[in-house]
């Protein structure tokens, strides 16, 4: 398992340990809380995040073609979206939705208090 850590399927191997589960977890929380509404909050949430993900890719692709940074061969597979590598855009796409779907649920849990309040 070591030589996987450390090969070209670092990169992603370390982003799905990192995000899918947090992922998993909000839509868990996402799914309980909201119930009936889940899939209208997540048509509401998902597409900026996907353009911010792209939005993010296209920065990259343009540093990386200016040469302001570059990655490393062999730690990723070597697929690339432009001059990104997968994996980066998968970066970028899974930290829109984590941030996408933590201020959903940021804001029921307000609403949620607010309520209490009043």
């Amino acid at each position: 398992m070591s030589g996987l850590m450390e090969g070209r399927w670092a990169y992603l191997i370390h982003l799905l340990g990192w995000g899918l589960p947090v992922i998993l977890m909000q839509l868990g929380v996402l799914f309980f809380h909201y119930r009936e509404r889940s899939w209208a909050v997540l048509r509401a949430v998902l597409p900026p995040a996907l353009i911010i993900g792209v939005y993010l890719s296209v920065a990259d692709h343009l540093a990386i073609s200016a040469g302001i940074w570059n990655f490393g061969e062999g730690k990723h597979l070597g697929v690339y979206v432009g001059m990104v590598p997968l994996e980066e855009v998968l970066f970028f796409l899974m930290t829109s939705v984590l941030v996408s779907l933590g201020l959903s649920l940021f804001t029921a849990l307000v609403n949620r208090r607010e309520a209490r309040v009043s």
